[in-house]
Formats: C-alpha cells, structure tokens, sequence
C-alpha cells in the first residue's frame, strides 16, 4: 500500500477552508508523506485541467471548494475521467441551508472576502470612533466621514458608535462655552457636520443621573437648568455657523437619529449603509 499522498485544492475563492480541511483529515491518517497544493482562484476549465494533469501521475485526490455549477460539474468530469476522486466541500452544506431558508445560494465565487473586508472596514470605523471620541484629538475631524456637535449628554459617543458599525468613520466634538470650537471643524464640509441639540429640562434629568451613577451630588453646575441653557444657546451659535443640519435628540432613540444621518448621507454623497 502507498504511504504517499498529495491533496489537490482548488477553490474560486482564497481556498483557506479546503486546505484546512484537507489537514484535518490527512492527520487522521499519519501517511508515509503528504503534500496539499493549493490552488486559488480558479475561474477557468483550463486551469482545472492543468491541475488533474499534474495529479494523474500521482496518489493523489482532489478537494474543491466551488460555487459555479459549471466549474463544479467539470471537476466531477475530470475526476472520473482520470479516475481521481473529488470531495465535494459546499455542496451538502449550501444544500442543507437552500432546504432550511427556502431559496437557492447566490453561487457567486469570493464572497467570503467581500464579508471579510466589510468586517475589517466596521472594526478601522470602531476602532477611528474610540481615538477621535470627544474632542480627544481634533485631527480626527478632517480625516471622519462625518463628525457629529453638541454639549455634553446628548448622545455623540452611543451614535458615533452605532454610525461605525455602519463603517462609518465619526469624530464627535464637545461644544462647552469656555472651549473655543477647533478650527478644524470650520474648515468641514458642512453637509458632513450634524449638530445635536436636546430640550433643557430633558438634558437637566440625564445629567442628575450621571452625576446620581458617579457618586456626585446632583447640584453640580454641570447640571444645571440655566448652566444646560447657556450651553446649549452656545452650541446653538456654532452650528449656526457651520450651517450645518441640527437634529433634536431630545425623544429619539440612537437607531432614529442615526437613520436620519444615513439617509443625508446616502442623499447628498451616495454613502451607502
């Protein structure tokens, strides 16, 4: 009996999943000596072909992990023809799914890395929405898919954290009245600038709970009736001059107000969700 063995991989996409299977299996086995060759991106017949005439003259079986029927249908042919046997990786898996969701798979090759390049794309937003939070570094502005303004409570950090997992990159900036406004948002396009603005008696409540959940005595300034109204009548001033959209967050949840952002976006730079 041969202990030799090479596994022929062939994949329309990276071919990750079948290499792995392949030395998941072969470890099963603990052969004399194995090979697995990976071929990637197949798209062509002729390329299958080159490949079953490198494995004819070898102990060899290929493992396929395609999509289109037709490249399917012509592994199978050629395993037959050259008596290779062929495992089928996606077929009982995208058939088991078509029986339990009611409707046939895309059969598109490289999707995998589209949804792996859309999750990378959400992780850069996050990761941009935690540095540039709060003013924290107001190089951010220029660099942010949009930047959101307004006084302290009135949900910049949830929504810049909601609009990144949107990929969006969001800088927030915190208008306070003794803290001149950064240059760098004046220098924005306007249209990428959403100001948030909130009812004073509704901001006076949500500040008393902060500063009920640190511990602090609700009779801080910073909680204030005509300490929320100077401030926001100044953030007020500043969006005024930005000429920027203002949305009242005052009775909207997060989800509501980000709607309202997206479909500005998508309405004047065609920035889809």
């Amino acid at each position: 009996m041969n202990g030799e063995i090479t596994i022929y991989v062939l994949s329309d996409s990276v071919g990750e999943t079948g290499e792995q299977v392949a030395r998941a299996a072969i470890s099963q086995f603990s052969p004399k000596k194995y090979d697995i060759r990976r071929f990637p991106y197949i798209t062509e017949k002729d390329q299958i072909v080159e490949v079953f005439q490198e494995a004819k003259d070898e102990n060899s079986i290929i493992i396929y992990t395609m999509v289109i029927q037709e490249l399917k249908n012509f592994i199978i042919h050629m395993g037959g023809k050259l008596n290779i046997p062929v495992v089928d990786l996606m077929t009982p898996a995208l058939n088991a799914l078509e029986d339990v969701l009611g409707y046939k798979p895309k059969r598109e090759s490289g999707l995998i890395k589209k949804l792996d390049e859309q999750y990378f794309k959400k992780v850069e937003a996050v990761e941009f929405a935690v540095k540039y939070d709060d003013g924290k570094d107001t190089r951010g502005i220029r660099k942010a898919d949009l930047v959101l303004v307004g006084v302290s409570r009135t949900s910049k950090t949830p929504l810049s954290m909601y609009l990144a997992h949107k990929h969006f990159k969001v800088a927030n900036v915190p208008l306070v009245p003794e803290v001149p406004a950064p240059h760098e948002i004046f220098e924005k396009d306007s249209k990428r600038i959403f100001g948030l603005i909130a009812d004073p008696f509704k901001l006076n409540e949500i500040r008393q709970e902060r500063l009920k959940s640190l511990g602090l005595s609700n009779n801080a300034n910073y909680a204030s009736l005509d300490r929320i109204k100077l401030e926001l009548e100044y953030s007020r001033e500043i969006m005024k001059k930005l000429n920027c959209i203002v949305i009242d967050v005052s009775n909207k949840a997060v989800e509501e107000t980000a709607g309202i952002v997206l479909d500005h976006m998508k309405k004047n730079f065609g920035e889809l969700i």
